[in-house]
């Protein structure tokens, strides 16, 4: 092999050495960094020139530009492939030098794509699976935010997918679900090289990917991925179809890497210097390192400027929008609250302290929507098919059906993961606040996304009902018992445990003015007294933890509860205080806010000089920060059983005399 462009076409010659530039910023960047994946960019190379050169719709100087076609790298290991194209095609952040700095500390160009680092990187990647099932969120969003916007939204979402990509479990979820709403403007180019880390992937896979596709309802192609006719022409296609669509492109990985290519030893390993020069030659790229002929950039950066054109165009039909519609849209954009939202969310609490309902959290959770959804417009619910128990639909939401997408719930189907990773895509294509729902015990499944949202830094609001052993019969596989705590030990996450319906309000008014953090809302399956019986605009839950009920005599014993365990605080302290043993009970919906509160004001709250007694229906893991070495914890450090609700707290010994004997444990 040899693109010396000797028997081809001036224009060919022209791509081949443009496809080779991506060639060469990536094998060299991997090379200096001694670390990364210079396979994959290699051999998407020519897919990736053909897509930006022929068909992305984006403009490098103005990056957010609302209508721009969305590219995610799914196959994020191939980030050289990414960050090659954001600095041939002139996006300003990603300078050489950068890309010099691969892999570096405090680099734009991270081993993998990261939000928010560069411009032009529309998702963190590198989960393998993940880039595929966020882009399904964000051509989904494209698809709603057109409903509404039908002169001024047009785009679409393309997809660069790996072998280990569509092997992992999600790729079905998202692959299923987009097939089903019949997304076609998501476009998934597959790096058909048959090749992964550990080798041929025919040590593990035989699938048949085409036809998996084809009986998810989508359009299927295969094409030479070197041949850059079948590549424009395959994509071409793929835009004319009512379906989403999946191009499988046979490609060599590492191509132009004489000894190496269609191997495993390119993969995920610098070439070394010996492979580096043969390459050169066998590329006809006689450049130093990190050296781009001035042909070959301007010739790139003509392909950036480009879109300046069509980013005006687009700007000019925003403009001839009516001022309430132009209004509507950028609001969307901008993610900002209605301020009617605050007076009426006022007005509920201090209706809800007149009411007192013994709700389930769950229940709570479901009225708090229907004052929120009401005012907020862009609230986007959802489900993992349990909507029934989750209560996430409220009488303003339609659902999003293939046919309609003016709608504002979505049936996700048994597809935690997948869920929760296309509200990510949703968020970060912006113009929406998703928030869906499934049970607690399976924020298992949906860990990866939620992580993901907590690195990103996206506002996607996850509802978990079913918190406890409380749900009873159903069982320990459904009893989350060590989830608060893993999820607590996750930077940048939220995990609310309110404790009745005006804690439940406080806390979905946190989580939606949080819009830089994701939020767990870990809700009840059983009624909940109202334990907030005095009505204040403050919104305590914000704190994270609050005196909730104050010592009638010199407070001795601190009592610290979350949830549904919050009631048997109440019942304990009124014991212990018939005793003449002065008790305080301190409420914690979130750990995470009081961790961000001033010392002073945690030294306060916990309680200085008493002795303390946590109550939580889960794991003790973490609880000893707040109650010391010598406190007590009533609570659960086992697996749940299969029973009625209130058989099983008195059989995991989680009541108010377990807590009062706790307490005089420690006197």
């Amino acid at each position: 092999m040899n693109d010396s462009g000797a028997n081809t076409s001036p224009s060919a010659s022209k791509f081949i050495e443009m496809a080779n530039a991506i060639r060469a910023l990536s094998m060299d960047a991997v090379q200096q960094a001694n670390s990364g994946h210079p396979g994959m960019p290699m051999g998407m190379a020519d897919v990736a020139t053909v897509l930006f050169s022929k068909f992305l719709k984006f403009d490098p100087s103005k990056p957010n530009w609302p209508d721009r076609d969305r590219f995610v790298l799914s196959a994020g290991h191939g980030s050289m492939l990414l960050y090659s194209l954001l600095h041939l095609t002139g996006y300003k952040d990603m300078s050489l030098e950068e890309i010099k700095n691969f892999r570096q500390l405090g680099s734009k160009t991270a081993g993998h794509p990261e939000y928010g680092h560069a411009d032009g990187i529309e998702t963190t990647t590198g989960p393998l699976g993940q880039g595929l099932a966020t882009a399904v969120g964000m051509a989904l969003a494209e698809k709603m935010q057109a409903a509404r916007f039908k002169d001024i939204v047009d785009h679409h979402t393309y997809v660069i997918a790996g072998d280990g990509c569509l092997m992992e479990g999600i790729s079905h979820e998202a692959a299923s679900f987009a097939g089903h709403l019949g997304l076609e403007k998501l476009i998934v180019l597959w790096d058909d090289n048959e090749i992964s880390i550990d080798g041929k992937t025919d040590l593990a896979v035989s699938d048949n990917q085409l036809k998996r596709f084809d009986a998810l309802g989508w359009d299927t192609q295969t094409i030479d991925g070197h041949d850059p006719d079948a590549i424009e022409t395959a994509i071409a296609k793929a835009k004319e179809s009512n379906k989403p669509s999946l191009i499988a492109c046979k490609t060599t990985i590492g191509y132009g890497a004489p000894n190496k290519q269609g191997t495993s030893g390119v993969h995920g390993a610098p070439l070394g210097a010996e492979e580096i020069a043969l390459a050169r030659k066998e590329l006809n790229w006689p450049h130093a390192p990190f050296e781009i002929p001035a042909t070959i950039r301007d010739r790139w950066r003509a392909v950036g400027t480009k879109g300046a054109r069509i980013s005006s165009a687009w700007e000019k039909a925003f403009d001839a929008l009516s001022t309430d519609e132009k209004s509507a849209f950028e609001t969307s954009l901008s993610g900002e609250l209605p301020s009617s939202l605050d007076d009426a969310m006022l007005a509920y609490k201090k209706q809800l302290t007149e009411d007192a309902p013994g709700w389930a959290s769950r229940k709570a959770s479901q009225e708090a929507l229907n004052i929120i959804n009401e005012h907020v417009s862009t609230t986007i619910g959802g489900s993992a098919d349990l909507t029934g128990s989750n209560l996430t639909k409220t009488s303003h939401l339609d659902p999003v059906t293939p046919e309609d997408f003016s709608g504002r719930y979505v049936y996700y189907g048994v597809r935690e993961f997948g869920m929760s990773a296309i509200m990510n895509g949703m968020a970060l294509h912006k113009g929406f606040i998703p928030y869906g729902g499934t049970f607690m015990v399976f924020t298992d499944y949906a860990r990866p996304a939620i992580r993901l949202s907590a690195l990103m830094e996206q506002r996607v609001i996850y509802v978990m009902t079913h918190d406890s052993i409380g749900l009873g019969e159903d069982g320990p596989t459904h009893q989350p018992v060590e989830h608060l705590a893993s999820l607590r030990a996750m930077p940048n996450v939220n995990v609310f445990r309110p404790a009745d319906a005006v804690e439940t309000a406080e806390c979905w008014e946190v989580a939606l003015k949080s819009k830089k953090t994701p939020s767990v809302l870990s809700l009840s399956r059983q009624g909940l007294p109202l334990v907030r019986n005095d009505y204040t605009s403050e919104n305590l839950s914000a704190k994270g933890a609050y005196e909730l009920s104050a010592a009638n005599i010199d407070a001795q014993v601190t009592l610290l509860a979350t949830g549904s365990e919050v009631g048997i605080a109440l019942d304990a302290q009124k014991a212990l205080e018939a005793e003449g043993i002065g008790t305080r009970v301190v409420s914690v919906p979130c750990t995470d806010l009081f961790d961000a509160q001033s010392q002073s004001y945690q030294t306060e709250t916990l309680g200085p000089g008493t002795v303390k007694v946590a109550i939580e229906a889960a794991s003790s893991y973490g609880w000893s920060r707040y109650i010391g070495r010598e406190g007590e914890f009533v609570g659960l450090d086992s697996f749940g059983a299969s029973a009625p609700a209130g058989d099983l707290y008195k059989h995991f010994n989680i009541t108010s005399e377990a807590v009062v004997e706790a307490a005089k444990k420690q006197l």
